[in-house]
């Protein structure tokens, strides 16, 4: 079940715990990411929020929002650039995405067999790609408060599993959201705090969200190979200076 649009956007861009979600998630992909000067990027699900650091440097930044959840304008006094598509079947041509971001859209999904084939057609050659879900043990997928607590959470385990059946490689894992999901004023003061201490806990079991980077694997084509033997020059000229005799 997809969240609606205009609730994402409340939450990330018009509630203090929404910014700070989003300036933690954002903080760690820019670590795994710095940079995509000349990348083609694209976000699906509500990624939007993590993708302006790439728009002054990447070739082309794209936010794919699926149909049952919406799309807004993004980002905001600047061309849009963000397209409202079937959930999988994504208007981007074979091999065109040189990054990709899913945040939102994983976990939500009612097939989430058939968008990780087509997240995995759209990566190009060494393309990479982020899956952001919640993490299963934390306290943000067990809140309601926040988008993290719809759908289907994950272990790292079960999200890392899934991938490889879709064949990925697995690069590296991080978690993010160390903060507790709560809009009282402490607590969202204490978050840069429990932030900063989180981050030396294991990530399977502090992180609000598992983030998960990706490699597109491709195999070598399967099946016994035939080596053909160039024809010698001489015997083929063998029959017009000593005739063969024909078969009855």
């Amino acid at each position: 079940m997809h969240l609606d649009v205009q609730d994402l956007r409340n939450f990330y861009y018009r509630s203090t715990l929404g910014r700070a979600a989003q300036a933690s998630i954002r903080g760690r992909l820019l670590e795994l990411w710095p940079e995509a000067e000349g990348l083609t990027v694209a976000g699906f699900g509500f990624a939007a929020p993590l993708l302006r650091p790439y728009l002054p440097e990447a070739r082309r930044v794209m936010a794919l929002m699926p149909g049952p959840q919406g799309v807004m304008q993004w980002p905001a006094g600047m061309p849009n650039v963000s397209i409202l598509c079937e959930e999988t079947s994504w208007p981007i041509d074979t091999g065109r995405a040189d990054r990709l971001v899913v945040m939102h859209g994983l976990e939500t999904s009612e097939r989430p067999s058939k968008l990780l084939e087509e997240c995995w057609r759209v990566l190009g050659p060494g393309g990479r790609a982020i899956f952001i879900v919640p993490n299963r043990a934390g306290l943000w997928a067990r809140s309601d408060l926040t988008p993290f607590g719809f759908g289907r959470p994950y272990t790292l385990r079960q999200l890392e599993g899934q991938l490889r059946d879709h064949q990925f490689a697995i690069e590296q894992h991080t978690a993010a959201l160390y903060r507790l999901p709560s809009h009282k004023r402490f607590w969202l003061k204490s978050g840069a705090m429990l932030e900063k201490m989180g981050r030396k806990l294991p990530a399977m079991l502090a992180g609000g969200v598992f983030m998960v980077e990706v490699s597109k694997q491709t195999y070598p084509q399967k099946g016994h190979m035939t080596r053909t033997k160039a024809p010698n020059r001489i015997r083929v000229l063998e029959g017009l200076s000593n005739p063969m005799p024909e078969p009855v």
